[in-house]
């Protein structure tokens, strides 16, 4: 075994980095915490020093994993220009929904480690550590929701349920599309058919309107 360049203080560090980079290549399954050892020219008990198993390297790649697609998410929202309220509502949930999908293609490895080998992912946490209320991608969806309700584009009534009914299409659009029929799409062809399901929502959740003038060319 040749000489470690980390030091206590990083090694940790170090070995999350690692994990990331296997995981965003390889999926869950390519995650071990004795090969992570070797591929830092370290013991594999000083690993264990710093994670007591598998399962937690896990927990903390998942973290990294939530809180790159919030982020991802949060730029989207934040090019949403709509001035009218109802417009500027479905289109957040709308960019909730194309933020989710991009990141699940986009890193195929982590979010399939964050919703499969990892059934219950962790709270996003802010830049202090701290939690950050319904800053994952469940609370900003239901958050957009919510909104649809106080703009008065979406009855109270039909809000029930309606988180779940938008997480599931979405994320089964996102899952066909990595591993499921759906994978051959050409880029065109996925966007205009992720573009018709969210379109499908809306229309679903509100009274109509006109979605040419919020649809993206």
């Amino acid at each position: 075994m040749t000489s470690s360049p980390y030091h206590h203080g990083n090694l940790r560090e170090a070995l999350v980095d690692a994990a990331v980079d296997v995981v965003r290549d390889g999926g869950p399954e390519a995650l071990a915490l004795r090969e992570l050892a070797r591929r830092l020219g370290v013991s594999h008990n000083a690993a264990y020093r710093h994670f007591a198993d598998r399962e937690a390297l896990v927990d903390v790649v998942a973290e990294r994993a939530l809180a790159g697609m919030v982020d991802l998410v949060h730029r989207r929202l934040a090019g949403v220009t709509e001035a009218d309220p109802v417009s500027r509502a479905r289109r957040r949930l709308m960019e909730i929904g194309e933020g989710y999908v991009e990141f699940a293609l986009t890193q195929s490895g982590l979010f399939r480690l964050l919703f499969t080998a990892y059934p219950e992912p962790p709270a996003s946490k802010g830049a202090d550590g701290t939690l950050a209320p319904g800053d994952d991608p469940y609370g900003m969806l239901n958050a957009a929701l919510d909104d649809l309700v106080a703009v008065g584009f979406l009855a109270p009534e039909d809000r029930v349920g309606a988180d779940v009914t938008c997480w599931a299409a979405v994320h089964g659009f996102a899952v066909l599309n990595i591993e499921g029929p759906l994978r051959g799409l050409s880029p065109a062809e996925r966007q205009a058919t992720l573009a018709g399901l969210l379109m499908a929502i809306d229309r679903g959740l509100g009274a109509g309107g006109d979605w040419p003038a919020l649809a993206r060319s």
